[in-house]
């Protein structure tokens, strides 16, 4: 498997990344999506994917940088056009921190939504990962009206309940989780993780934060501890782990187009 979002340019693991991917593929996890959070951002991610075969980048302006302006599209385009570039994001709306307002970050997002639809005009097509922080029923109408394919969006260490769940599925989107599943505080995020159908779902670690148990409270979280996220939720979802490991590897293909084996 893959970790299919984390942050290797922020400073817990810029240095080491390295060694990071030495001890994941140690125990499967063959490589990772390192994310994007601001067009200044997104050539240091691409230089870093660049970098290394089995690391991949985003493109894109996360909503709690949003007051972080001026925002270089183009940048983003630049990225976009590489093909160690497999999405754009993480972007979306966060209402859990008064900063950004949320005015700033919905006209950025959909700026930045816009700005997604022209360079799919121009055939730069790749999937979107979202940042979605007790934002649901603000957040999918915008996705709606930007006119982009919901099977297109992912939503990202998700913390929602089941019904916010249910939402996001009826969308048309995936759901990704973190290892706040394996949190004991997280009853309502195991509940959705276990109605998510197994090809909606995918895996990760979103380091260097959310350490999984039997991690938790280490930092930085590593890329090798989606395995942990992983093993956490075949179980919870009562599913042998062969099979689980198998479907969420199927699921990061078709929607990244990255096999789970590539660069291992």
């Amino acid at each position: 498997m893959i970790d299919t979002h984390c942050h290797l340019t922020f400073p817990d693991l810029a240095g080491r990344v390295e060694r990071e991917l030495a001890d994941a593929a140690a125990v499967g996890v063959s490589g990772a999506i390192s994310i994007c959070t601001t067009t200044q951002n997104a050539p240091e991610c691409l230089a870093l994917a660049r970098r290394f075969e089995n690391v991949w980048c985003s493109a894109g302006v996360h909503p709690l940088y949003a007051d972080q302006g001026p925002h270089v599209w183009e940048n983003l385009r630049v990225v976009a056009r590489d093909p160690k570039c497999v999405a754009w994001g993480e972007l979306g709306l966060d209402n859990h921190y008064p900063e950004p307002t949320r005015d700033v970050q919905r006209s950025v997002l959909e700026e930045q939504l816009a700005f997604i639809a022209s360079c799919e005009r121009e055939g730069i097509s790749r999937p979107i990962v979202l940042h979605c922080r007790e934002a649901f029923d603000d957040l999918i109408p915008v996705l709606r009206a930007s006119g982009l394919e919901p099977s297109r969006f992912v939503f990202h260490c998700f913390t929602g309940n089941e019904r916010d769940a249910r939402t996001c599925l009826e969308y048309g989107a995936m759901i990704s989780f973190t290892g706040v599943v394996t949190y004991p505080n997280a009853p309502e995020v195991r509940a959705a993780a276990r109605i998510v159908p197994g090809d909606r779902l995918m895996v990760e670690t979103d380091a260097p934060f959310l350490s999984p148990a039997p991690h938790r409270g280490k930092r930085p979280c590593r890329i090798a501890w989606v395995r942990d996220t992983a093993e956490a939720l075949a179980s919870l979802r009562g599913e042998a782990f062969e099979a689980f490991h198998a479907r969420i590897n199927e699921n990061t293909e078709r929607f990244f187009g990255i096999p789970a084996s590539s660069g291992a």
